[in-house]
C-alpha cells in the first residue's frame, strides 16, 4: 500500500467522523479530526489521533468554513480529506479548494458533484444515458397551454412542481383535467411567492411511491460496479427513518435492471468513489422506477449495504480516491441476509418531533449478535441545538428480514439514553406496525401514521416507580433505625402515607400515595385501588415491584429531576410543588411560557408590560434549523420578559409570564327575582 495516505483528516463530527476514524484505525492511517467550540469534548475528538479546533459552535464558521478545514489539513500533514455527508461533502467549491491545495477529496471529480447537484440538469444527462425517468417536461419555461399539452401527453395523474425550489412549496397533485387550470395557477402563485419565479415542471405522479437506491462504487480506472439497494421508503417530511436492504419489493431480475441503469448514470458524468442513486419505484408496478436524483457522497444508511455485502465502502472510498483499481468485479458481489438500520435522534416525537437536547446523564448501547451501532456520543457529553438532531444509528442483521426485525426490536429495547428526549420508543412502535412488518411500504406511510406512531401513553408503573424511588432515599440507613424518622413508617394507629404528585413530560400530574417501607409498601395510583409494592437498588438499576410485577428501570437524577427508562423509552419525572399544583388547577390562568426545546431565541415581538390575546405571537425559538412560535395561552399582560433575540435557552427555560388581568365588575344588570 505504498499509494496509501499516511494521514486523512475527517472534516465532519457526529456518528459519521467516529465511523470514518474506526476504518482509519483498522487501516494502520493515521486520524485527524476537526471540532468546533461545542465539540470541545466530543467522541469524534477523543478517539482521533490527532483533533484541531476550527471556530466557533455556528457552522458556517467552523465545519462549513473551507479556509478553517483546508487549513487544518495542511496543519496535520493530511493528505486526503473525508467529508462524511452533510457539511462540504457535496460542495464543489471545496472540492476545487481540496485540489488547489494538493490534498485529495475522498469524492468524485467536482465535475460530478456539479452535474448530479442541479436536479434538472441531472436529469436530462442520465435519461441521455438511457437511464428512465419520471415522464414529465424538459424543465424549459411552459406556457399555461403548453403545460396543459405537457400533461396530455404524461397522463393523469400528475404533479406539478416549481423549477426553482423545493420543499414541497408550490406542488400540487393534479388527477384530473377539471382541476388542471386552477392547479397551474395556485402553483404558480406560490412558486412566485416562495422563489419569485413560477416557473413549472410536469411529471407523472407516482401513486403508493417507494424509495430504493442503489449504490454504486467506482475507480479512476473505468471500473464502476453497483453493491445492491437500499428501501428507504419509511420518511417524515422527506427525512428518512427506517432504511434496509434488499429492499422485499424487487426480484433479482428488477435488482439487475435497477443496479445497471445505476451505473449508465454514474458512468455518464465520469464518476469515481461512492455514490447513491436514488429511484422512485410504484408499489403497484415494481418493473417501472424512474431516476429521482443521485448523492455524490457516502450515504447515511451505509451500514445496511456494508452488512449484506460484507464489503467496507469507507475502505473502498478511500483506496479509490488514493488510486488503486477497484478490488472487486460485479460479479464478486454478493448479499447476504438482511440488514435494517434506524436513526436515533434527540426529539420527542409526542411534541410534533421537537428538537430537545441536554447532558447525557446515562448511556447504555446494545451488543449481541448481528447488531452495530454507529454512534457519535458519550456518557456525560451535551448534545446542543447547533447541529443535526441525529445521535446514532442501530443496525441489525439477521439471515432474513423476520430475524433482522426482531434483533432489532430488541436491541433499540435494550439501549438506554437519559438526559434528554429521544424517538427510541417511536422506532419500536414503527417497526412493530403490520404494513412495515409484512413490507407494505411507502413513502406517505409514517406521515398517514403518524399521530398514532407517536402517541406516548403513561404506563402507571412509571409515577410509582419514581415515588418508590424518592421513598427510598428518604429512608434513613445504618445500624440503628428510628421508626419515627422512616418516611410512611411506624405511627401510632398504623403505618402513615406519603403522597407524591408526580409530573411526567407533557402528562397530566399523578398523584402517588405510598404507605409503608420502600421494600415493603403498599401503593394507591391515582384513584386505583391499593397494591402490595416494594423498591430497591440492584446491579445499579431500580428493581420495582408492583402489584406482582417486578420491573427495572434504568434512572439517573438531575436536580430535582429522576429519569426513568425502560424498553426503549424514557421519561423525565419530578414532584409537583403545591404551590404550582395550585396554580395548574386554576382553569385559563396565565403563568409562564416555557421554551420547548434547547434553541436560540430568533424574534421576541413582545415587550414589558404589552397586553396581548389568547394566540398572539410572543417569541419564536430556533433549534437544528426548526423554528417554533410561541403564543399567548391567555388573554394578558406580558411580564418578567427574559427573552432576548440571539440568546441561548435551555428546555423549559421560563422566557415570559403572561399575568392574567382580574376585571373589576362595576353593578351588574339587574335581572329578574
Amino acid at each position: 500500500m505504498s499509494g496509501m495516505f499516511d494521514t486523512v483528516l475527517v472534516a465532519n463530527r457526529g456518528e459519521i467522523a467516529v465511523r470514518v476514524i474506526r476504518t482509519l484505525r483498522a487501516m494502520g492511517i493515521r486520524s485527524a479530526a476537526v471540532y468546533s467550540d461545542a465539540d470541545a469534548d466530543a467522541r469524534h475528538v477523543a478517539e482521533a489521533d490527532v483533533a484541531v479546533r476550527i471556530g466557533p459552535a455556528a457552522a458556517a464558521q467552523s465545519y462549513l468554513s473551507i479556509p478553517a478545514v483546508i487549513e487544518a489539513a495542511k496543519a496535520t500533514g493530511a493528505q486526503a480529506v473525508h467529508p462524511g455527508y452533510g457539511f462540504l461533502s457535496e460542495n464543489t467549491a471545496f472540492a476545487a479548494a481540496c485540489e488547489d491545495a494538493g490534498i485529495v477529496f475522498v469524492g468524485p471529480p467536482a465535475s460530478a458533484i456539479e452535474a448530479m447537484g442541479d436536479k434538472i440538469r441531472a436529469k436530462q444527462t442520465v435519461a441521455k444515458a438511457g437511464v428512465p425517468v419520471v415522464p414529465g417536461s424538459d424543465g424549459a419555461g411552459l406556457s399555461d397551454d403548453e403545460l396543459a399539452a405537457a400533461v396530455a401527453e404524461v397522463g393523469y395523474p400528475v404533479l406539478l412542481k416549481p423549477s426553482a425550489g423545493g420543499g414541497g412549496k408550490g406542488m400540487r397533485e393534479v388527477h384530473s383535467a377539471e382541476g388542471l387550470a386552477d392547479a397551474i395557477a395556485g402553483a404558480r402563485r406560490e412558486a412566485r411567492g416562495s422563489f419569485g419565479d413560477d416557473t413549472l415542471l410536469v411529471e407523472r405522479l407516482i401513486t403508493t411511491p417507494r424509495h430504493i437506491e442503489i449504490q454504486v462504487m467506482a475507480d479512476a480506472h473505468g471500473n464502476v460496479v453497483h453493491l445492491g439497494e437500499r428501501e428507504c421508503s419509511l420518511q417524515r417530511r422527506h427525512q428518512k427513518i427506517v432504511e434496509e436492504a434488499p429492499s422485499a419489493l424487487l426480484t433479482p431480475e428488477q435488482r439487475e435492471r435497477m443496479g445497471a441503469a445505476a451505473v449508465e448514470a454514474a458512468r455518464a458524468v465520469g464518476y469515481t468513489g461512492a455514490g447513491t442513486v436514488e429511484f422512485i419505484v410504484g408499489s403497484d408496478s415494481p418493473d417501472e422506477f424512474f431516476f429521482m436524483e443521485m448523492n455524490t457522497r457516502l450515504q447515511v444508511e451505509h451500514p445496511v449495504t456494508e452488512l449484506v455485502t460484507g464489503l467496507d465502502l469507507v475502505e473502498l472510498q478511500l483506496r479509490v480516491a488514493a488510486g488503486e483499481p477497484l478490488p472487486i468485479t460485479q460479479d464478486d458481489v454478493r448479499l447476504t441476509g438482511h440488514a435494517v438500520e434506524v436513526r436515533v435522534y434527540a426529539e420527542d416525537p409526542a411534541a410534533g418531533f421537537l428538537p430537545t437536547g441536554g447532558r447525557i446523564l446515562a448511556l447504555h448501547e446494545p451488543q449481541g449478535p448481528g447488531i452495530r451501532v454507529d454512534s457519535g456520543v458519550l456518557p456525560g457529553g451535551v448534545v446542543g441545538s447547533d447541529y443535526d438532531p441525529m445521535l446514532s444509528k442501530v443496525i441489525a442483521h439477521g439471515t432474513d428480514r423476520d430475524q433482522a426485525l426482531r434483533r432489532l426490536d430488541a436491541a433499540l429495547r435494550e439501549t438506554v439514553l437519559l438526559g434528554l428526549g429521544t424517538n427510541i420508543g417511536f422506532l419500536r412502535v414503527l417497526l412493530a406496525d403490520d404494513d412495515v412488518r409484512a413490507a407494505r411500504l411507502d413513502t406517505g406511510l409514517v406521515g398517514r401514521r403518524v399521530d398514532a406512531l407517536a402517541a406516548a401513553d403513561l404506563p402507571d408503573d412509571v409515577p410509582a416507580a419514581a415515588a418508590l424511588h424518592a421513598l427510598l432515599h428518604l429512608e434513613p440507613t445504618g445500624p440503628v433505625v428510628d421508626p419515627f424518622d422512616v418516611p410512611g413508617g411506624w405511627r401510632i394507629g398504623g403505618p402513615a402515607a406519603t403522597t407524591w404528585r408526580m409530573l411526567v413530560s407533557e402528562h397530566e400530574p399523578v398523584e402517588v400515595h405510598v404507605r409503608g417501607r420502600a421494600r415493603d409498601a403498599e401503593v394507591v395510583i391515582g384513584d386505583g385501588e391499593p397494591v402490595p409494592a416494594s423498591a430497591r437498588v440492584v446491579d445499579g438499576a431500580l428493581a420495582v415491584s408492583l402489584g406482582g410485577v417486578t420491573r427495572r428501570y434504568a434512572y439517573a437524577q438531575d436536580g430535582a429531576t429522576l429519569w426513568l427508562a425502560r424498553d426503549g423509552r424514557s421519561w423525565a419525572v419530578r414532584e409537583q410543588e403545591p404551590l404550582e399544583a395550585a396554580r395548574h388547577a386554576e382553569e385559563g390562568a396565565g403563568g409562564p411560557v416555557l421554551s420547548p426545546m434547547p434553541g436560540t431565541v430568533t424574534v421576541v415581538e413582545v415587550t414589558e408590560g404589552q397586553q396581548v390575546a389568547a394566540g398572539d405571537r410572543l417569541v419564536v425559538v430556533e433549534a437544528m434549523k426548526m423554528e417554533h412560535v410561541l403564543t399567548a395561552p391567555v388573554d394578558g399582560v406580558v411580564r418578567e420578559l427574559k427573552a432576548r433575540a440571539g440568546g441561548t435557552v435551555a428546555k423549559d427555560a421560563v422566557l415570559l409570564v403572561v399575568e392574567t388581568v382580574v376585571e373589576s365588575h362595576s353593578e351588574s344588570t339587574p335581572g329578574e327575582e
